[in-house]
């Protein structure tokens, strides 16, 4: 799939708004991601984080503004063409509990009508990317761990080799020493594949590590869209705050 990728922003929002039972969840929110760069969206619960996920892969159509893929308005794109084109990873991996690590990482290939062998060669290529024994491709996502159903879920999004890759909360449900590790890997895997990633997270010290800038959201406005070392600088009244929320708690501890 990476023949979809063109010149110019690999995604784009253009004041892009969408309002709900009279509500905006996204109010003029402009924001680009080029390819090979990962874009952190921060922000709390309810600030339109998932929202602008969903405008992206297109289960939100904008209802005001523009979203556009490779250029391409949302609207104007094959729904099913358009998510194909998407890596998709959420927390737990999001795998189907009745299908093996094999069949789940070979779903979108199979789907695309991929040759057999080469879906095969694809999962096994994907599980070393991944850092997994080729023993697992026999299980379950039940019978796997945290960790590897996480890896599983991020080789799945890479299986038909897509040229963008969201992820919601990832990392957020696995224990600290875990989600440490996996940020290390992304981080590793990320300089190997470059993709357009915009990973959603609530966790600053997670954004400011993942992400080449961070864009921050509050009540469905864009406050900020920075990069990691201008972040902690910025005179914004709520950038400060989610400066201080995070910092407060080490300080406090070390002068205990």
């Amino acid at each position: 799939m990476t023949n979809l990728a063109s010149r110019g922003p690999a995604i784009e929002f253009d004041h892009a708004s969408f309002w709900l039972n009279g509500r905006p969840i996204l109010n003029q929110v402009s924001f680009s991601v080029q390819a090979g760069e990962t874009l952190a969206l921060l922000g709390r619960s309810g600030s339109g984080k998932t929202t602008a996920l969903k405008l992206i892969n297109g289960l939100r159509l904008p209802t005001g503004g523009e979203v556009r893929v490779h250029g391409r308005r949302t609207s104007e794109w094959d729904p099913i063409r358009l998510r194909r084109s998407i890596g998709y990873v959420m927390q737990e991996g999001g795998l189907f509990p009745h299908f093996s690590v094999e069949k789940n990482i070979g779903l979108v290939p199979r789907i695309e009508g991929w040759e057999e062998r080469r879906v095969r060669d694809r999962v096994s290529e994907l599980l070393e990317t991944v850092r997994l024994n080729g023993d697992v491709v026999s299980r379950y996502p039940g019978e796997l761990s945290g960790g590897q159903r996480q890896r599983v879920g991020i080789a799945r999004a890479l299986a038909a080799d897509p040229p963008i890759l969201i992820m919601d909360e990832a990392f957020s449900a696995l224990d600290p020493i875990t989600r440490a590790e996996m940020q290390k890997e992304f981080l590793e895997l990320q300089r190997r594949v470059r993709k357009a990633v915009v990973f959603v997270t609530h966790d600053l010290r997670e954004a400011m590590l993942l992400g080449d800038r961070i864009a921050l959201l509050e009540d469905g406005h864009l406050v900020a869209n920075l990069t990691p070392a201008e972040f902690p600088d910025s005179q914004s009244p709520i950038v400060r705050a989610y400066v201080q929320a995070f910092s407060d708690p080490m300080a406090k501890r070390r002068s205990a």
